[in-house]
């Protein structure tokens, strides 16, 4: 069956979004007309951008109900998680030594707590979680004692899309005496965030997650703590003296506005992702190609669909599906690791042959029924071409 040429339609939302035109425009100006230094304090250059700086501050501070000295520009989620951990391991005074997190983070999470726990003497243990990938509640509960330090665990699974209780989390954290930090970079486009009703220490995301730039996120601290943390990178004193280096003007008023629009549209946003998935599920079901879906079906991202094709390698039919559609067997943060399985599927029960098996499918604003439909069509082409070469 011939098929005409066709532009790639994108379904791999979670690995990033396009920049929302309107985000574009804002960061235009700043790019040229107003090039100044927002660290610059004598000439009108500067100030504008400071100001341009500031505001973008109050609208990401806005988007997640903190106050803006509570948010700290980065250079994305993985920035964050880094001075998370490197920052409260050094600035313990206590004789806490443990540090648990799940054990389906992103490897942003993973990496630099295991990093840091060696340089500094600490311990990581990882909390196992069910075939729906929450967290295992009662094994939770048992290991917060005494010894714990801080615990991280992702809102939301950019895998399999699993949306965990962050604020029954962080409250059983509390109750010990234990700070919570949370990676909410594939969170932004599924719920509203609202810092103090999750009652969280600490948030990680990234503005390329939601229409906005790529190379700028951030990281919310607790006001308590601001006082208290050492900065990751050291130089100039910026931002207060926690994060030193030039802020990229640009960048930032593109966050800033990013987080304008999410606020106001997510509603009308997560309407358009839901009926996505369920349009490609019932495509799927329609063309009888046989699937299970991975993850917590009542509570997930909408935009996250990961299923597993059963006697179908994955990479394969990513492959054979080029150029027509961008999407994924897993996350991209496990491009250039010695490990091509995915971890989060590992732990949430899938043998290797499952896994092989698995593609993440995630919607955006742009999605619409026509490129579900024609994407349906392709998979039970390939699909129908493997059962008779095997047959």
């Amino acid at each position: 069956m011939a098929i005409e040429k066709h532009e790639p339609i994108y379904f791999d939302y979670q690995a990033t979004t396009p920049v929302d035109p309107r985000v574009f425009e804002a960061m235009k100006p700043y790019y040229k007309e107003e090039f100044g230094n927002p660290h610059s304090d004598e000439h009108s250059l500067g100030w504008n951008a400071a100001k341009a700086v500031t505001r973008a501050k109050e609208q990401v501070a806005s988007l997640i109900n903190a106050l803006p000295e509570e948010v700290l520009f980065t250079s994305g989620a993985t920035e964050s998680n880094n001075h998370v951990f490197a920052a409260t391991m050094m600035a313990n005074k206590t004789d806490r030594r443990t540090i648990l997190i799940s054990s389906i983070e992103h490897k942003s999470v993973s990496e630099p707590a295991f990093f840091y726990a060696e340089l500094l003497g600490y311990k990581i243990v990882e909390l196992p979680v069910h075939p729906t990938g929450l967290i295992d509640m009662e094994c939770y509960k048992k290991l917060l004692d005494e010894d714990v330090l801080l615990v991280s665990i992702m809102a939301v699974n950019n895998e399999v899309g699993t949306v965990q209780d962050i604020p029954a989390l962080s409250n059983l954290a509390h109750e010990q005496g234990v700070l919570f930090h949370t990676d909410a970079a594939q969170a932004t486009t599924n719920q509203l965030i609202d810092v103090l009703a999750w009652d969280v220490d600490f948030m990680s995301f990234s503005a390329h997650k939601m229409y906005g730039p790529k190379g700028i996120g951030a990281l919310f601290i607790h006001t308590a703590l601001l006082s208290s943390l050492p900065p990751l990178l050291h130089g100039g004193g910026q931002q207060n003296g926690l994060r030193a280096g030039t802020l990229p003007t640009p960048l930032c008023v593109g966050f800033g506005e990013a987080a304008r629009i999410i606020a106001r549209e997510i509603e009308t946003d997560i309407i358009k992702y839901n009926n996505a998935r369920k349009a490609l599920i019932n495509g799927l079901i329609k063309n009888k190609i046989k699937f299970k879906v991975n993850g917590n079906s009542s509570n997930t991202h909408p935009g996250n669909l990961s299923i597993t094709i059963l006697g179908f390698n994955a990479s394969e039919l990513v492959n054979a599906m080029q150029p027509y559609f961008c999407l994924s067997t897993s996350s991209a943060c496990n491009s250039g690791t010695n490990s091509s399985n995915s971890t989060t599927l590992q732990r949430i029960g899938l043998s290797e042959d499952e896994i092989a098996c698995t593609l993440r499918i995630s919607f955006g604003k742009e999605t619409n029924i026509k490129q579900i439909n024609f994407l349906t069509k392709i998979l039970a082409r390939n699909t129908k071409i493997k059962k008779k070469a095997i047959q």
